[in-house]
């Protein structure tokens, strides 16, 4: 009965700060020992603080303390209130910060041609000029993406993981490129559900059961497959010469492996010439039955001879 009582009260003395209330509200008892130990927990209560109030004063003026988490900057009285971790919401990136723009692809009758610029801008400087955002997934799939850098960085290296869970489980199974797109879908998706969205749209293309595949995700998970898929600025450049020059060919089905090369590197050209966020040098991917290659940077024959009679701006 005596332990009972003593765990009783040491109950109260967590609960109540006060001696007095604990006394009223615990057991009465006439044990001698028990009557000490209630006695030495009075002086200890007297001269330790309780972990429940205030605490001691900072180690030194807007310092830390020693009974409270401390977060850089301290608030200028030195003490941090204990609800200070929930006084902001959670932060999410409202904007992409280091960006890339366009990307071109389109579909031929054996293939997919795709390429994007090589420039990397932080806001509106050209901080970053040799990145290459055309990948090679594997050999019958290759990606490119435009929108936030370090987002499609993230998301790569979950490509790269899920490839290589494949290659190890073994099998001969690799990513085709529908079920990348599909499965980029529900990705991109999923993070625009929780309102953290990866700032990218993604083309992906390659050979799907011997025949070309193309399609786009964009940032909240919208999915669509086309002739011609073109991101950033080439939406509006790009595809309406290119739908031109397809329709002239006959469509795909009669456009060539080096006709849609040369469509691709004169999109880029437009590109380049009319998007102040574009660069000169570019990748080019080319996806057929064989392999996926990526190759270059190139540079894209660009004449500025007629700056030379533009007058008016000395």
């Amino acid at each position: 009965m005596n332990d009972v009582t003593d765990v009783i009260c040491t109950l109260l003395l967590c609960k109540y700060p006060s001696i007095d209330a604990v006394y009223e509200y615990s057991v009465p008892c006439t044990d001698p020992d028990l009557t000490l130990v209630r006695s030495l927990k009075k002086q200890t209560r007297k001269m330790l603080p309780s972990p429940m109030s205030g605490g001691p004063d900072p180690f030194w003026g807007n310092g830390p303390d020693p009974c409270n988490y401390y977060s850089f900057p301290a608030p200028s009285n030195g003490k941090r209130p204990q609800n200070a971790s929930k006084s902001k919401p959670d932060s999410r990136s409202q904007y992409p910060v280091t960006t890339g723009t366009s990307v071109i692809a389109v579909k031929y009758n054996g293939g997919v041609v795709m390429a994007t610029d090589t420039m990397g801008h932080y806001g509106g400087l050209a901080r970053y000029p040799d990145l290459q955002r055309v990948i090679r997934v594997n050999e019958t799939t290759v990606l490119g993406y435009s929108g936030d850098i370090a987002d499609f960085q993230f998301l790569e290296g979950v490509i790269e993981r899920r490839q290589i869970e494949q290659d190890i489980r073994g099998g001969g199974v690799d990513m085709k490129p529908e079920a990348l797109h599909c499965w980029l879908t529900r990705v991109l998706y999923n993070r625009r559900s929780k309102f953290d969205p990866l700032w990218n749209t993604i083309v992906v293309g390659g050979m799907q059961d011997d025949k070309p595949f193309l399609g786009g995700v964009d940032m909240i998970g919208t999915a669509w497959t086309e002739d011609i898929v073109a991101t950033g600025i080439g939406k509006s450049f790009a595809i309406p010469a290119m739908t031109s020059d397809l329709e002239q060919c006959g469509g795909t089905e009669n456009l060539t492996k080096e006709q849609a090369v040369e469509l691709v590197k004169k999109a880029l050209r437009v590109c380049y010439l009319r998007d102040c966020r574009a660069s000169l040098r570019y990748h080019i991917a080319v996806i057929d039955a064989a392999d996926a290659k990526v190759e270059g940077p190139f540079t894209i024959d660009s004449n500025w001879e007629i700056a030379k009679s533009v007058r008016g701006y000395d």
